[in-house]
């Protein structure tokens, strides 16, 4: 406890906190000083939350600040050790459970901020199921939840990027390589508007070009705009295909109905929904929060071992032998008025069996009618678009519909019928097996008293024994009372039918008010309805004015958001040629030679004469190549006359090798005459 206590107060007397306690005077504030400094620290955490900031604890109720606090520690996701203490303590500002959330929130700090950021983007919203039965309402929760799948996936590469560790070298290298290419490309930018300036229609051309790019801006937009109202156009035909389908749906089901069968349909509906609110949903709710909290308990817990699971095993077999000898000394204790509450508790469980039976029929015929709905709805578009159209019309689709109804009642009835029947089966399957068990474990016990007590077989002899007689009495009793259990029967029914009348009567005459009551309520239902249906339309007119409202004035914003980012890029470069400017002045007027060396005249000037000395070397080539041009050309003149003269001595040479083969002259051996005339003289 102490070297928690320091650590929160050394922690305390840190940024952003400040607070100046010291053991003593911290561990003697009060509660609400207590929850005053757990509530600063919190609003550290989160700073988005306002309200933790500025609210003073003394100036608000306790319940509103535990919700608050258990709130957002909730979302921090901490784990008290037992959820009902740290409640109360909580309210109570009780400093044994406020020390060690201080602890866990002071070694946690960087961590819960990030979950605290993250908890306002992918807190998910809890809608309820009539609100997401609307029509937009799906696709806009579907739009939302993909929009936080894909800040999930930027906030992981953010991090990664964050946790990446770029090396500076690396960076300053690829800015002074980018800060290169942008100096090359501003050359070659200054280069090709000196090109497009000396062509005579340059002004007509970029005006010619920004009209063109301004005019696809404008089809991009148009075609934009084009689809958002052919998508909207197909929702309103869905929207009126769907009316007309419940207007067409209504007007069959009103064919042949009578207001009383239409209350009595519309009190069944009520009966069944209040069962299902009143009775059905509550424990599933509760079935489902205590799976939740099971599976809290389970995360909760740590992660379990081989020997772990042996000893929850063995006292598992522990209690269920004990739940059984429980239940044999039970039936041994037992009395006739228990026998009777049994009986009753298990019609009651028969009939709560039915009613589930009953209402889960019930909702999957509703199932089955929503989905013959839509496969309806699919099959008339496929005839629609085929250009065909139904068959049946008139009296004859009248016919059809009241045969299908009776056919539809009938298939309920059974199927309710085989519900019940499963249920009955269910029930006596699950008594008839306990009571299996239950003989077996009397049965096992009598034959070890009949071994102990050295009569074994002695109940087998009885029981034949009373079984004899218990069909020789029923066969007596059965011929004796059969006249007076008809007999009896006929006054039972009698009475019955008697009681049912009296008890009947008083209610009819309710009745007869009651049926004109409701006849009132459907005309004022319809009224309503009515008032309901014309607002909704003026409302729905109003909404998408002010919908194309909205959509000019965000297409307005979206142009000026363009032109803010394009002038505030100019801006940004001419800010860096400015200080481009200024830093070459101020290195220019620099009293070191060194530093002058480096601007951007004396390069540039260094350039310049390095280049006059390179023309002027290469105009000097030039001149002695055209003043040697004449000689040199008849030089080569005379070397190709020379090179043709070879070539014909070579061919004369090889036609004389020839001839002096042929005459019997040894091979290469010419005449003098020849040799005298195959001198050349230069």
């Amino acid at each position: 406890m102490s070297e928690q206590l320091k650590f929160i107060v050394h922690e305390l007397a840190k940024e952003p906190f400040n607070k100046k306690y010291n053991l003593i005077s911290f561990d003697s504030l009060e509660s609400i000083q207590l929850l005053q400094v757990l509530n600063d620290i919190l609003a550290v955490v989160d700073p988005k939350e306002m309200e933790l900031q500025q609210i003073d604890i003394r100036e608000e109720s306790s319940d509103q600040t535990a919700i608050r606090i258990f709130h957002m520690l909730r979302v921090l996701k901490y784990k008290p050790p037992t959820e009902s203490a740290f409640r109360s303590g909580i309210v109570q500002g009780d400093k044994f459970v406020i020390y060690p959330i201080l602890e866990w929130l002071f070694r946690r700090i960087p961590e819960l901020k990030k979950r605290a950021y993250l908890a306002h983007f992918l807190f998910k919203i809890d809608v309820p199921a009539e609100i997401m039965q609307e029509d937009q309402i799906p696709e806009l929760y579907s739009q939302y939840e993909e929009l936080m799948e894909q800040f999930k996936e930027l906030h992981k590469q953010s991090d990664n990027l964050k946790n990446s560790g770029y090396n500076t070298t690396e960076i300053r290298k690829d800015i002074s390589n980018m800060e290169d290419e942008k100096e090359q490309l501003n050359k070659r930018i200054e280069r090709l508007k000196r090109k497009v300036e000396s062509h005579p229609n340059s002004q007509t051309m970029m005006n010619v070009a920004r009209n063109l790019r301004m005019e696809r801006d404008k089809e991009k937009r148009l075609a934009e705009q084009r689809q958002e109202q052919s998508t909207l156009i197909q929702h309103e035909e869905q929207k009126i295909r769907r009316l007309q389908q419940q207007l067409h749906d209504t007007r069959q089901a009103g064919v042949g109905a009578t207001p009383q069968s239409l209350l009595q349909r519309l009190e069944e509906e009520t009966r069944t929904n209040k069962y299902i609110v009143t009775e059905r949903l509550p424990k599933d709710l509760m079935a489902r929060k205590k799976t939740l909290q099971d599976l809290q308990k389970v995360v909760a817990e740590p992660a379990m071992g081989q020997s772990d699971l042996d000893r929850l095993l063995s006292q598992i077999q522990e209690l269920n032998t004990e739940i059984n000898q429980l239940i044999e000394k039970r039936m041994r204790t037992g009395d006739p008025t228990d026998d009777k509450s049994s009986l009753f508790k298990q019609q009651a469980a028969i009939i709560a069996h039915k009613k589930e039976a009953a209402v889960t029929l019930y909702r999957e015929i509703r199932e089955d009618y929503n989905r013959t709905m839509q496969e309806l709805d699919q099959k008339r578009d496929v005839v629609k678009e085929s250009g065909g159209g139904e068959v049946l019309k008139g009296e004859d689709f009248k016919r059809y519909v009241n045969k299908l109804r009776s056919k539809s009642t009938i298939y309920k009835k059974k199927r309710q019928e085989i519900a019940e029947l499963r249920a009955e089966y269910g029930v006596l399957s699950r008594t008839e097996e306990i009571l299996r068990n239950r003989d077996e474990n009397i049965n096992q016990q009598l034959e070890l008293l009949e071994n102990k007590k050295g009569v074994t077989g002695y109940r087998q002899t009885q029981d034949e024994l009373e079984k004899v007689s218990s069909v020789k009495s029923g066969l007596d009793e059965r011929k004796g009372k059969t006249l007076e259990d008809i007999s009896d029967m006929v006054q039972r029914l009698t009475r019955k039918i008697a009681e049912k009348k009296t008890a009947l009567a008083p209610i009819i005459k309710e009745l007869r008010p009651m049926r004109q009551k409701s006849q009132e309520l459907t005309a004022r239902h319809e009224e309503k309805k009515q008032a309901y249906d014309t607002a909704s339309a003026g409302m729905e007119s109003n909404m998408s004015k002010l919908e194309q409202e909205v959509r000019a004035y965000r297409e307005e914003v979206t142009q000026d958001e363009g032109r803010y980012h394009y002038l505030n890029c100019m801006i940004n470069m001419l800010e860096i040629q400015q200080q481009k400017v200024a830093d070459e002045m101020k290195t220019y007027t620099s009293s070191d030679p060194y530093a002058r060396k480096k601007t951007f005249r004396d390069i540039f000037q260094r350039k310049i004469q390095e280049q006059e000395n390179l023309g002027k070397g290469l105009r000097e080539q030039q001149k002695t190549v055209r003043e040697s041009q004449g000689p040199s050309m008849r030089q080569m003149k005379m070397w190709k006359d020379v090179q043709r003269l070879m070539e014909c001595k070579l061919r004369c040479y090889d036609q004389t090798g020839g001839i002096a083969g042929s005459t019997g002259m040894g091979y290469g051996e010419a005449p003098p005459a020849m040799l005298e005339e195959d001198r050349l003289v230069m």
